[in-house]
C-alpha cells in the first residue's frame, strides 16, 4: 500500500498513465541537493505496481549515492515502465513518456537502461531535451558500456593494490558472471592482461564468443554453470548480471577474496557487507564500480567529451582506495564506508550549491 512514510525519504515520486500508448511507468526522484536528478529508465514486466515502486524507490536512492561518489553535478532519479520490453515497446510509447519527463522542467534527466534501448530515447527526446545517452548521430556520446567496464577494470586495479600491493591484473584467477556488453569487455581486457577467468551466462553465444577470444589473446577460460560460478576456484568475483547475489546463501560458498563488479545492488540487505568482511572478503561497492556509464552521461549534457569522461573513470581508483582505507581505519564495512563518504560530500555541498541552483539550474530548463 502506498504511503508518505513508504516514500518519506525522497522529494518526489510520478505515476505516469497513457491509454493511448498503454504506458504504465513510475518516476522517483530520491535528492536533489547536488543538482537535477539523473538516472536510467528501465522496462520490465512489472507482477505488480508494488513490486514496480519497490524497485524505482531502491534504484533512485542508489543513484543519489553513485552521484555523490562521482563528483558529478546531479542528484539521483530513477524511472521504470511496466511491460514486456519484446511487445509493449513503441515509438509512442516513448514518445509519451517523454512528456512526462518534460512536465517535470527539468529536475529529472533519463535515458536507456535494463530493457531499454538507445534508440527509444530518439523518440523520447522529440517530447523533452531531458534525455542523456542517445547514439552518436543524435549527439550522444556513444556505448556508455565502454565507460562501465574501463571502471571496472580500475576498481579491480584498486582492489588488487589493497589486496597484493601492486595494481597489475595478470597472474591473477577472476570468476566473471554475466557476458553482456559490460562483463564482456572485462572479460576480454583481463585476458589480455593474463588473467585466468571462470564464466558463465545464460547466452551461449558470449561463452562462445569468450572462448574464441581467449584463444586469439592465448588466455584461459573456464565455463561453469551458473550457481556454481559462486563456488568458482578464483581470487576475484565480478559480478555484470542480476543484482541481489550477494546473500545468506552464496557468501557460504565464496572461496574469493574479492568481489568488484558492475552488477547494480548486489547485496542483497546491507548486512551482507558486514558478513563479508566478517570472512575477510573484500568488497567494491558496486555504485563506485560500475559509475563509468553514469560519468560519461552526465558529461554529455556539457556537450560530448571522452577526454573528461576518461579523466572522471579513472578518478574510481582513488575514490575506491579512499573508501578500502576508510573501512580498515574504522573498521566497518566497505558499504558503510562508501555510504559515510558519500553522505559527507552531499552535506559538504549543501553550502556550496547556490550558484547551481541560480544558474546552472536555469540553464537546464532553458535546454528542456
Amino acid at each position: 500500500m502506498l504511503s508518505f512514510e513508504r516514500i518519506s525519504d525522497h522529494e518526489q515520486v510520478v505515476f505516469c498513465n497513457d491509454d493511448d500508448t498503454g504506458l504504465k511507468a513510475i518516476i522517483a526522484i530520491h535528492n536533489t541537493t547536488l543538482g537535477p536528478a539523473l538516472g536510467g529508465c528501465r522496462m520490465r514486466p512489472y507482477l505488480s505496481v508494488d513490486e514496480a515502486l519497490e524497485d524505482v524507490l531502491r534504484l533512485s536512492k542508489g543513484m543519489t549515492y553513485k552521484c555523490a561518489a562521482a563528483d558529478v553535478d546531479f542528484g539521483g532519479g530513477k524511472a521504470v515502465i511496466i511491460g514486456n520490453q519484446e511487445t509493449d515497446r513503441s515509438p509512442e510509447l516513448f514518445r509519451a513518456f517523454g512528456q512526462f519527463v518534460e512536465s517535470l522542467n527539468g529536475r529529472f534527466y533519463t535515458g536507456t537502461d535494463m530493457g531499454t534501448t538507445p534508440d527509444d530515447f530518439v523518440h523520447a527526446r522529440k517530447e523533452t531535451n531531458c534525455i542523456v545517452g542517445v547514439p552518436e548521430a543524435y549527439g550522444g556520446s556513444g556505448d556508455s558500456s565502454v565507460p562501465t567496464s574501463l571502471g571496472v577494470i580500475y576498481g579491480l586495479k584498486a582492489t588488487s593494490k589493497m589486496l597484493y600491493g601492486t595494481a597489475s591484473l595478470s597472474g591473477k584467477r577472476y570468476a566473471v558472471q554475466g557476458l553482456g556488453k559490460v562483463g564482456f569487455k572485462v572479460a576480454e581486457t583481463l585476458l589480455s592482461e593474463g588473467a585466468e577467468l571462470f564464466v558463465t551466462d545464460i547466452n551461449q553465444l558470449a561463452l562462445t564468443r569468450i572462448s574464441a577470444r581467449a584463444e586469439e589473446l592465448g588466455g584461459k577460460v573456464h565455463i561453469v554453470n551458473g550457481p556454481d560460478i559462486y563456488s568458482a576456484e578464483a581470487d576475484i568475483f565480478i559480478p555484470c548480471a542480476l543484482g541481489g547475489i550477494i546473500n545468506d546463501e552464496t557468501i557460504n560458498k565464496f572461496r574469493f577474496e574479492a568481489v568488484v563488479g558492475s552488477a547494480n545492488n548486489q547485496l542483497l540487505e546491507p548486512r551482507h557487507a558486514d558478513m563479508l568482511k566478517e570472512r575477510g572478503i573484500l568488497y567494491g561497492p558496486d555504485y563506485i564500480v560500475n559509475s563509468g556509464g553514469l560519468i560519461q552521461v552526465a558529461d554529455e549534457l556539457y556537450g560530448p567529451n571522452k577526454e573528461r569522461v576518461l579523466r572522471g573513470t579513472k578518478a574510481i581508483y582513488e575514490t575506491l582506495t579512499e573508501i578500502y582505507l576508510k573501512s580498515d581505519i574504522q573498521n566497518i564495512s566497505t558499504e558503510a564506508a562508501a555510504s559515510a563518504f558519500c553522505e559527507e560530500r552531499i552535506e559538504s555541498r549543501k553550502k556550496r550549491n547556490s550558484f547551481f541552483s541560480h544558474k546552472k539550474r536555469l540553464k537546464w530548463q532553458v535546454r528542456c
